[in-house]
């Protein structure tokens, strides 16, 4: 096999495989299955699995009896039989399910019993793996199955949805079509020139700008599926007593943390997982950030300052019956050039009636409301939908309803590649070399694309891949 190449380049598939392809945990899930594909998936089926009564062995149907050990003849287990025949499954091979008792040891027993009967233990994504050399799947369906299955939020999943109905490989297969006509122009030019009409060179460099333009804005859209999918860290930090605790109760509406009157309550870093507007974030409360001789408060507080290291983005909460303080100012300071910052005033239920004083908005120093971006009572639950609003659009996550696809890691290094080509053909181009210039970077960016859905892949890639699957998927 060349170093480059399609599915009809990889060797046939001959051997038998089977995992078990749910979640095995004593006392937990009613059902577990064990899966086969391969040439002996429906014989190790037969072997093992005995039918009551006179039921068919049809393709797509559901048969009822038990799995039974053909050695000793004990019954391993109640179960239920689905055989799908090539090349109507998902591997477009023919595939078993045993459908057993869920728990440890009745799923645990038959796996032995289908190994032992001559199929292979399957590794990570062997499945999926199998559906793409056959033909089944391109490669980015298979990766948005990893997506699906791994989606925190619902807009997560959304996207993952759309890369298992093709709109990754529609979209990359599409730009990939539009360099192949301008490349096949301009090697039409380099070996027949003079049999052909001339060729309008500024007319081909739009086509690979304009190229150029969608695979960056791709690049640009993956990053924020990124996000969407794999989730914020947010660290909530302000001084001792400010109210960052209920703060983190009011988000995640839930008591997680202790909310007292005390400063230097909180002594280690407090994490909560929720989905806000469709996003999965992780919030981290810190340890009020302050100068302090107590040992375990100031181990809190150097905690808080790697929380502040590793976050996405910062929340930093001041008390508004108090004011914006230097030592508040201090504090935005120590936040990471870059990292998206939201300054939150709370205690808004201890200003005078009429509401936030008119300094809002800016750095009004002592006795003023400060810089606050939103201001809140956690309290009293107030201002929740205006705080999660605001922090998603400055972590540039405010509005992804266009957001069709979203291309992953391995999928935005390739399109950023081919763009680069396209920039180095384009700058061919600018500097009117012969047609044959044009060419070479051009081709790569079709290698590129081509390699995006698996139409242009080596093995090496493939493992890759697939080695981030779950086992039995």
């Amino acid at each position: 096999m060349s170093a480059e190449g399609s599915q009809a380049d990889f060797e046939p598939l001959t051997s038998t495989i089977a995992a078990i392809a749910t979640a095995v945990a004593a006392g937990t899930g009613s059902v577990a299955i064990v899966r086969l594909s391969g040439p002996r998936a429906e014989a190790i089926g037969r072997r093992l699995f005995v039918a009551a009564g006179r039921q068919e062995w049809d393709s797509h149907r559901v048969l009822y009896g038990h799995v039974v050990d053909p050695l000793s003849g004990e019954r391993v287990d109640e179960a239920l039989l689905l055989l799908m025949r090539a090349p109507r499954s998902f591997t477009r091979e023919d595939v078993v399910e045993l459908h057993c008792h869920g728990g440890l040891e009745a799923v645990r027993r038959v796996l032995e019993l289908v190994l032992a009967a001559g199929a292979q233990r399957a590794g990570a994504g062997e499945f999926s793996q199998r559906a793409f050399l056959n033909g089944r799947l391109d490669l980015t369906r298979a990766e948005a199955v990893v997506a699906m299955i791994t989606a925190r939020g619902r807009r997560a999943a959304q996207l993952a949805m759309a890369g298992i109905d093709g709109g990754v490989q529609r979209r990359s297969t599409a730009l990939r079509e539009r360099l192949l006509d301008q490349l096949a122009e301009l090697e039409a030019r380099v070996d027949f020139e003079e049999d052909l009409p001339p060729l309008d060179g500024e007319a081909v460099r739009a086509e690979l700008a304009a190229v150029r333009a969608e695979l960056e804005a791709l690049v640009a859209e993956g990053h924020q599926g990124e996000r969407l999918s794999e989730g914020l860290r947010v660290a909530i930090i302000g001084r001792p007593n400010v109210g960052k605790s209920s703060l983190l109760n009011l988000l995640s509406r839930r008591d997680r943390a202790i909310v007292t009157d005390l400063p230097g309550t909180t002594r280690d870093l407090l994490e909560s997982e929720l989905v806000l507007a469709g996003v999965p974030l992780t919030l981290v409360d810190t340890a009020g950030i302050r100068a302090t001789e107590d040992p375990l408060e100031r181990l809190g507080i150097e905690r808080s300052h790697g929380a502040l290291a590793a976050a996405d983005a910062v929340l930093l909460l001041f008390d508004l019956s108090l004011g914006w303080t230097a030592a508040d100012a201090e504090l935005r300071a120590l936040v990471p050039a870059g990292v998206p910052l939201l300054v939150v005033g709370n205690k808004a239920d201890l200003l005078e009636p009429g509401g936030v004083p008119p300094e809002i908005g800016t750095d009004a120093g002592q006795g003023g409301a400060g810089p606050a971006d939103v201001v809140i009572s956690a309290l009293r639950s107030e201002g929740r939908e205006e705080l999660a609003a605001m922090l998603l659009q400055r972590c540039g996550l405010g509005d992804v309803s266009g957001l069709q696809v979203a291309l992953n890691a391995r999928q935005r290094d390739l399109a950023g590649e081919a763009a680069a080509a396209l920039a180095a053909s384009l700058e061919a181009a600018e500097q009117q070399l012969p047609w044959d210039f044009w060419t070479i970077d051009l081709r790569a960016a079709v290698r590129q694309l081509g390699e995006i859905t698996g139409e242009e892949v080596s093995e090496a890639v493939l493992d890759r891949v697939f080695a981030r699957f779950c086992i039995g998927k």
